[in-house]
């Protein structure tokens, strides 16, 4: 039986319903005295992926091809001297995370369930052939709002605020201090943590989000108390010699 993971805290819901105004633009990121570059990752391929299972809480391991994913994209990673690891305490990314540190010559990661997938409901554990089969009207549905439709799904609005909070965290990160951050999570959050730089909040039309694809969100600072210059220079980006895709 497939192991959930259970986060062991949850934002506060009056929290995440203030938190739907806020929006991590250059606005968002005007108490920063330096740049700052801001690596966002999807772990690699999982033994859930390969079997193309919707994972959601459920704590998959990274397969073998996984891990070489990983290792590509730490070796990449490396020439931009990363100072700071941030990561989903799930297995899939957790291991891919400490295969990036190792590669970029950091010794401590902080692991934060802000960082977790999403939950995907009564899709978990199931692919799309038998989702598509089992619940027609709800497959209909899941082509229109996504993650919405689905019955014990974490809801959009919860995915939004988690992803604010995560940005005040590396906002926070670089006012320590950290110029490079990388974050290692899961497809669903990572929707979320880009939709969030642009205030959007509908899950359609969905971004690229592979297997170790790499996003780079920068954020060059023009006069400390005004907004800075913030720009998404690559989406979902893979080292020149990264494994292909496979399953």
């Amino acid at each position: 039986m497939d192991v959930r993971f259970e986060p062991k805290s949850i934002p506060d819901p009056s929290l995440i319903d203030a938190l739907q105004r806020e929006q991590a633009d250059g606005a968002f990121f005007s108490s920063l005295d330096h740049d700052m570059s801001v690596f966002l990752l999807r772990h690699g391929q999982s033994e859930g992926n390969a079997r193309n299972t919707y994972q959601g809480r459920l704590d998959f391991p990274l397969s073998a091809h996984g891990e070489k994913q990983a290792r590509a994209a730490g070796e990449w990673l490396r020439q931009f001297n990363p100072d700071y690891i941030v990561a989903s305490p799930m297995q899939r990314a957790r291991r891919s995370a400490e295969i990036v540190a190792e590669l970029v010559g950091l010794d401590h990661i902080e692991f934060s369930d802000l960082l977790i997938e999403l939950d995907t409901g009564i899709f978990s554990g199931i692919d799309a052939d038998t989702a598509a089969h089992v619940y027609p009207s709800l497959w209909k549905e899941f082509y229109t709002n996504s993650w919405d439709a689905i019955p014990g799904a974490e809801p959009s609005t919860s995915l939004y605020g988690r992803a604010i909070l995560v940005w005040k965290r590396i906002r926070e990160l670089g006012e320590r201090g950290a110029s490079c951050v990388v974050c290692m999570t899961h497809g669903g959050l990572l929707q979320w943590l880009m939709k969030s730089t642009l205030g959007v909040h509908r899950w359609l039309p969905l971004l690229p989000m592979a297997n170790c694809g790499i996003s780079q969100y920068e954020i060059e600072m023009v006069q400390r108390g005004s907004p800075a210059f913030a720009q998404w220079t690559k989406i979902d980006v893979h080292p020149p010699h990264a494994p292909e895709k496979t399953g």
